[in-house]
Parts: structure tokens; C-alpha cells; sequence
């Protein structure tokens, strides 16, 4: 009786699915990036990036062989829930890497509520309200949001440049106020004035209006845009003649736009600009992994260095591989022990270690840079300057924090920074 019962469940094991036999040697991965609209150039970098850290991992985590889907998005929310529901339900990914913008980073924090057994890792997106306001415990941001991307930036240009009244123009989403909030913060807090701020809508392709009511009593202008919204507002600002100095907000000078066609980007030449990243970090850990990426592309097919989006889901990625790696690859339970994994040490990462406040958000360092002509007819950022251990308070208590408001078109208030408020 005993060899029948055996011999039965022997029989029944090998009529189960190939993809049901093989679910427990296999972890997969979804890959939420923003494939089309003004971050697609930033978002195939984002999944080189992931093939890259899954590569070095010799295609496994935690004795698991890694799958990957890509789940493409156009940078709206209602395309990334509906993209993010088609990896959970009918692709069968066990942890989503991303989103890319944003809007889109708002709306899975509140899609992951809706999934409690599966976890989602922010790719690069970096609105504050994403892991601020009602974080989801299945959520974690191991990169610097928006704001946080800004400190510094205000500081150095007041002290560094001796501007201190500017305009502004930033894009009239979650991330726009979210960095220029940053940027604010520190710049009334170092004495700057804020003249006028102007917001365009994201995915602009004319900003000849905006251009024109540009102030001209005042030292320089802070541009919180990206993408093709940066590379259109460049040429044509180009085009107008304007000369005045100009600020970048974090997306402003990354690769996306430093190696876009035509000469409108070389207005960029000496803008000061703050994010994650410097592309001449000394760091070995960073020289590395810049090296590890030039290798494992073409130069055709990759930017010169990695880009901010690459590197925000290279380092989620990595993430999601290191604890995978810490459990053994055990995601029973509701993925419990992975995700204490994921909250546990900081994270060794290109960019320095990164450890997580308990919204599950990243606390690190911020590099301040300056574009440069590199010699050769293209551009380059120049590090000039780090802010080190920024948390998402910006240094103030939680208090005086919640007290400013959430990122809008009107916070901060400058005057009230400036005042000591």
C-alpha cells in the first residue's frame, strides 16, 4: 500500500508543469521602467542596468536562478498600475523593480498596499510623498527622493557663485516640486531670493512663452526639468539669445541630455547641479562599476557613463539580490524574511553605503557638480562638492519638516526659510 502511495505521488510530481517544477529554483524579477514619453532614453538605461547587476550575480540570487520582465510605461500613473498589475497577475513576478517618474511612484506605493505579499523596489522614481505620507510596508526607496537630491545645491551657489536672486522653471508634477523643494529649502535658508516661479507641464514641447517672461533682474535662472522637456527647453532658449546663468535641478544635466544632439546643450557649460551621482567619483567602488558598464555594453548602445536613472535601478537590483542572497532565497510567508533583509544593514552600493529610515527610505550622500566642456566636443560633470548622510528631514526634526507643507507650486515658503521659520 505504502509503494503504491509512493509510485502515485512519483507519477503525479512528473505530470506537474515544467514552469510549476521549476517555480521553486526560480525568482522573478519585474522590471517597471518608463519606456516611452520624456524619460525613455533614462528608462533603457534603467534595464541595461538591471542586466548588468543580475550579470555580475552570474544570473543568480540566493541559489535561484533570476527572470526578468520588462512591464514598459509611459510615465503615467494609470499605465504604471495597470503595467505593474499585468507583472503580479498574469507574468507571476515575485518583486517588482521600479518605477522611473514621480507620479508614477505615488501610485505604486498605493498599488503595493493592494498586493501585501510581494514587494516592490523603487527603481529611481523620487516624489517625497511616495515613502513620506502613508508609506506601504512592502515599499522600500533606495534612493534619495527629490528632495533630498536638492541639499546643497542652494547653498553652493549662493556661497560658491554669488547668485543669489533667481527665477525658476520646473515641471508641474510630483518630482518637479519634490527637487525644487530641495533646492529651495537651501538656497532661502542660505539667503537666496526667489524672484518667480514658473511650472510647465511635463512632456512639454514649447516653452517659448515661459522663455519669454523670464525676468532679467536676476542671476541666474533654476531649471528643474529633463529628458526631452530639458533638450527642447535648451534649444530653444538657445534660439531666444537668453545668456543668463543657469541652476540645473537633478535630471537637468544627466547623461540623457549631455549626450543629446546639437550644440543648445552647451548653454549647460558651468551650470552647478545636484543629484546622486558623480561621474568622476574618485570612489573605487564607483570607478568599478562605471568600468563593469562600459565593458558590458557597446559604446554605441549605452551612455558614456551611467546615467541617474541606470544607476538608481542597478542599485535596486543589487538590493533585491543581496537579500535574496541573505535568506537562502526563502520568499514563503508573505516574503517576511526578505523584506527584513531588505530593511536590515545598509547597502554597499557605487554611490556609498545606503541605509533606510523606517519609511523605508533611503538616506545617503548627494554630490554637487558643475557641466564642463571634456575637451573633445561633448560635455562632462565635474564634481565640485558632497553633502554626505542626507536624511529625508533635510536635517530638520520631523516637526519643523511636517510643518513646511507637502511639495507644491507655493512650498516652501521662501521668506518664512529665510526668517528662520
Amino acid at each position: 500500500m505504502k509503494k503504491a502511495l509512493i509510485a502515485s505521488v512519483s507519477v503525479g510530481a512528473l505530470l506537474l508543469p515544467a514552469a510549476a517544477m521549476a517555480q521553486d529554483d526560480t525568482v522573478k524579477l519585474g522590471i517597471l521602467v518608463a519606456l516611452e514619453g520624456a524619460f525613455a532614453e533614462g528608462g533603457a538605461d534603467g534595464v541595461r542596468n538591471v542586466e548588468l547587476a543580475i550579470q555580475q550575480a552570474g544570473g543568480m540570487a540566493g541559489g535561484k536562478k533570476i527572470e526578468t520582465v520588462v512591464a514598459p510605461t509611459d510615465t503615467t500613473p494609470d499605465t504604471t498600475v495597470r503595467q505593474a498589475r499585468k507583472l503580479i497577475e498574469q507574468d507571476g513576478v515575485d518583486i517588482i523593480l521600479g518605477p522611473l517618474s514621480g507620479s508614477e511612484g505615488i501610485a505604486m506605493r498605493d498599488y503595493a498596499k493592494t498586493i501585501p505579499d510581494k514587494t516592490v523596489i523603487n527603481g529611481i522614481s523620487g516624489a517625497l510623498e511616495t515613502t513620506w505620507v502613508d508609506p506601504a510596508e512592502n515599499f522600500f526607496r533606495f534612493n534619495l527622493d527629490g528632495a533630498q537630491w536638492g541639499a546643497g545645491l542652494g547653498t553652493y551657489v549662493v556661497k560658491e557663485k554669488g547668485w543669489n536672486r533667481v527665477a525658476t522653471v520646473a515641471a508641474d508634477y510630483s518630482f518637479g516640486y519634490t527637487n525644487f523643494l530641495g533646492f529651495a529649502v537651501d538656497f532661502c535658508r542660505a539667503g537666496g531670493e526667489i524672484v518667480e516661479r514658473f511650472w510647465v507641464p511635463l512632456g512639454s514641447s514649447d516653452f517659448g512663452g515661459v522663455i519669454a517672461a523670464l525676468p532679467d533682474d536676476v542671476d541666474a535662472i533654476y531649471l528643474g526639468v529633463g529628458g526631452t522637456d530639458a533638450i527642447n527647453f535648451l534649444n530653444q532658449y538657445n534660439q531666444a539669445g537668453a545668456e543668463t546663468n543657469l541652476i540645473g535641478g537633478t535630471i537637468m544635466a544627466d547623461q540623457t541630455v549631455l549626450t543629446s544632439r546639437g550644440r543648445a546643450k552647451d548653454a549647460l557649460i558651468g551650470t552647478p547641479t545636484s543629484g546622486a551621482l558623480a561621474e568622476d567619483n574618485p570612489d573605487p567602488a564607483w570607478r568599478e562599476y562605471v568600468a563593469a558598464y562600459q565593458e558590458a555594453f557597446p559604446e554605441g548602445e549605452r551612455f558614456p557613463s551611467p546615467s541617474l536613472f541606470g544607476v538608481g535601478y542597478y542599485v535596486a537590483a543589487l538590493a533585491a539580490i543581496d537579500a535574496l542572497n541573505e535568506i537562502d532565497g526563502d520568499l514563503s510567508g508573505g516574503q517576511a524574511k526578505f523584506r527584513e533583509a531588505l530593511a536590515d544593514d545598509p547597502l554597499d552600493t557605487p554611490l556609498g553605503p545606503v541605509s533606510l529610515n523606517e519609511n523605508r527610505q533611503a538616506t545617503g550622500t548627494v554630490f554637487i557638480n558643475e557641466v564642463q566642456d571634456d575637451g573633445q566636443g561633448g560635455l562632462k560633470n565635474v564634481m565640485v562638492g558632497k553633502a554626505e548622510n542626507v536624511n529625508q528631514t533635510l536635517g530638520m526634526t520631523v516637526e519643523e519638516f511636517t510643518a513646511m507643507g507637502l511639495p507644491s507650486r507655493d512650498t516652501p515658503d521662501c521668506a518664512a526659510l529665510a526668517s528662520g521659520g
